[in-house]
């Protein structure tokens, strides 16, 4: 079973355990931050703790999403102490966009972009023989802090001055820093790492100004495993259609890293393993709709699902007024 943070029908936030077209309601803990600290303290497994706490009530789990009270699977009640990252270039897609880049990589190293070279040092080096070896480091960016998260059925916000808003299905990670400074991976989410493609084209060094954008996860979280093999299925739907839909290959079979060596070249720098913090790390995609020339729209919705991740992810692209204006900040 799946965990869910939810609003009860009395408004009240719950964690529950989807099992069929209901979620099961725990007792005592009222977020999984808090189900998560329990379970360290006890010294259990995440899931144990969770069903050990399954009482008799329940949620209408259909009800709850159509009404946009299924929260993200997990948060921090502090947005600042949550860390929103990702890493890039680490999946190798369908078996025909593998045979292109193989043929790409093929050529000259002095004829190979950036972006091919580091891809390259990813098939290389991404994932160590040995247990406890670190590989290569691969591409990593920042997205923001717990307030540019969203959640399932919310808006994910196209701001005035972005180029482009586009999906990009991923698995993310989400971990707890433990009061040892240990990360703890609590399970894995379905994400949609939204980004500005159009600004990251016009030159690689944009991609940290592309990545600084809303991201999204949810509704439900595997505890513990998930497969080295994940299929799932992207879509766009604008005024009730799909406009474009394609598969996504995810997990270690298709990737370029192993999840252990990601995980490692972004917990080893001490600041990210810092007591109590919270992490979304987003592990990366092969598949994206603007490799099909698709331009988003105000009003699209998103879809991101995956069998392992029960219900699909959903969010609506809403076109932002201009905020803050060009000019530079006040003198004090």
């Amino acid at each position: 079973m799946n965990l869910v943070q939810i609003l009860d029908s009395k408004g009240k936030r719950r964690v529950g355990l989807v099992e069929g077209g209901e979620a099961v309601l725990l007792k005592k803990a009222a977020s999984t931050l808090e189900l998560a600290r329990m379970a360290l303290k006890e010294g259990v497994k995440l899931k144990a703790m969770a069903s050990s706490l399954a009482g008799s009530a329940r949620e209408n789990y259909a009800a709850a999403l159509k009404e946009n009270r299924v929260l993200t699977p997990v948060d921090h009640p502090d947005p600042a102490h949550c860390i929103i990252t990702g890493t890039g270039l680490t999946h190798l897609g369908s078996a025909a966009a593998r045979d292109g880049m193989h043929k790409k990589l093929s050529g000259a190293a002095e004829e190979l972009t950036d972006s091919l070279k580091m891809f390259k040092l990813g098939l290389e080096g991404g994932k160590p023989k040995a247990r406890g070896e670190a590989g290569v480091q691969p591409e990593w960016f920042y997205k923001g802090d717990g307030s540019w998260l969203v959640g399932p059925g919310r808006p994910l916000p196209l701001p005035s001055f972005a180029l482009d808003g586009g999906e990009e299905p991923e698995l993310a990670g989400l971990y707890l820093i433990d009061e040892k400074g240990r990360p703890v991976r609590l399970g894995f989410a379905l994400g949609n790492e939204y980004s500005d493609h159009v600004t990251e084209r016009q030159n690689y060094l944009y991609l940290a100004h592309s990545k600084l954008r809303h991201s999204a996860i949810g509704p439900e979280m595997v505890m513990g495993r998930i497969p080295d093999s994940v299929e799932g299925m992207s879509r766009i739907i604008r005024n009730g259609k799909a406009i474009w839909e394609k598969p996504f290959l995810t997990g270690e079979a298709n990737m370029s890293h192993t999840l252990a060596n990601l995980e490692y070249h972004h917990f080893k720098y001490d600041g990210f393993r810092r007591p109590g913090d919270l992490h979304i790390h987003y592990f990366g995609t092969a598949t994206l709709s603007i490799a099909d020339n698709v331009k988003t729209e105000d009003g699209d919705v998103f879809e991101i699902s995956a069998p392992p991740f029960g219900a699909p992810l959903r969010n609506l692209l809403k076109a932002m007024k201009q905020g803050y204006k060009p000019g530079g900040a006040r003198s004090l």
